[in-house]
């Protein structure tokens, strides 16, 4: 399990200073047995606390598509571990909180009225929406089952080692693309509790989102308890010129499939809401996904150059077709169907500006 905690850029990456930065974090439970999931939300924009923007957010996509939003404005109860997976905001607390490292769940519960705290294996939380009154708590744990790459191989850099330089806008990283929770999460005043239920993480940080993109999560497909997806669309910035690219990450049986524009050929095709076609294929295997929103599109909140805008669209409950086929090297023998899978509890999402229109990519 060791290795989870080492996930490629699980630390912080603020390096200081006042220039315009954020970091955002995403964390997900399904929970099949209901149909439901909890997806949190974490930000902490110009942690240097000099603009007018700085401070932190907590939003979170709940049962039946529920929003709840909290913001967090003192950057100074923000703290985050610099090497691996660990942060936390408080809000209202009965008691001076100092020192960057998660209280204990019983110290949690008894001081912290507004906030959050996780790392790679715990999760515990109290936040309230001052405009809505809605109220959410949890606290569960975490077993990783895969990280990014082959379960039993070192974890990679999702955007490949060219991440680790300052030359992407934004970062962006998946840091466990499967695990198990078990614990708890009030919503509402209705309490739901779940063992080994299946649970997501990633995270993104720089000066901004995207201006344009798609995604694609699921870890909850019918009759496939080992099958992890996700898969992205996006332009993004590098050395000051934009570019666009996709990513089509699988992982089933303990091995990563990872198929990237960059590398193999790829085509999709997304509509404003809400229909994702994706394919792309190498010489080993050829993937193809098919996502569907039937229910209108839930609007959550991104970081932009201006702070916090409503420029992303979600469901927690598309439908969500995955075929996966093995392709012979010499391209002579017919291609092998090794996976097909379904889920209900797919995350869909389309974010950015142009959605007024299709987005064809090949």
């Amino acid at each position: 399990m060791s290795k989870f905690f080492w996930t490629p850029h699980s630390g912080y990456h603020w390096p200081g200073g006042d220039h315009r930065f954020f970091e955002g974090w995403y964390f997900r439970v399904t929970l099949p047995e209901v149909g439901e999931s909890f997806a949190f939300m974490y930000s902490i924009d110009d942690p240097a606390g000099s603009s007018l923007l700085s401070g932190g957010d907590a939003q979170i996509l709940g049962p039946d598509e529920g929003y709840l939003c909290c913001h967090l404005p003192d950057v100074n109860r923000f703290w985050a571990w610099p090497h691996r997976l660990g942060l936390g905001h408080w809000g209202t607390t009965s008691q001076s909180v100092e020192g960057a490292h998660p209280l204990s769940p019983a110290d949690f519960a008894a001081t912290i009225q507004q906030g959050y705290q996780v790392t790679a294996t715990h999760h515990q939380g109290r936040l309230e929406d001052v405009a809505t009154g809605a109220i959410a708590q949890w606290d569960y744990v975490i077993e990783p089952v895969d990280g990014w790459g082959d379960r039993q191989g070192p974890q990679l850099a999702t955007a490949g080692w060219l991440s680790y330089l300052p030359i992407f806008e934004p970062g962006w990283q998946v840091l466990m693309a499967h695990g198990r929770a078990t614990g708890w999460a009030e919503w509402q005043g209705h309490r739901y509790e779940f063992q080994q239920a299946p649970t997501y993480a990633e995270k993104n940080w720089g000066g901004a989102f995207p201006d344009r993109w798609f995604w694609l999560q699921a870890n909850a497909f019918d009759d496939a308890p080992d099958l992890a997806l996700t898969a992205v669309g996006g332009r993004r910035e590098v050395l000051g010129r934009t570019e666009t690219v996709g990513l089509i990450g699988v992982h089933w049986c303990g091995q990563l499939i990872a198929l990237s524009s960059l590398k193999t050929a790829m085509r999709w095709h997304v509509t404003p809401w809400g229909t994702w076609q994706m394919t792309a294929h190498d010489h080993r295997y050829r993937i193809v996904l098919h996502g569907t929103a039937k229910s209108p599109p839930a609007q959550v909140q991104v970081p932009t150059l201006k702070g916090l805008r409503w420029e992303c669209w979600d469901t927690t409950h598309g439908r969500l077709q995955l075929e996966m086929w093995a392709r012979s090297h010499a391209g002579t023998e017919p291609e092998t169907l090794i996976v097909q899978a379904n889920t209900d509890l797919a995350g869909l999402e389309v974010g950015g500006q142009g959605w007024h229109q299709d987005w064809r990519f090949d």
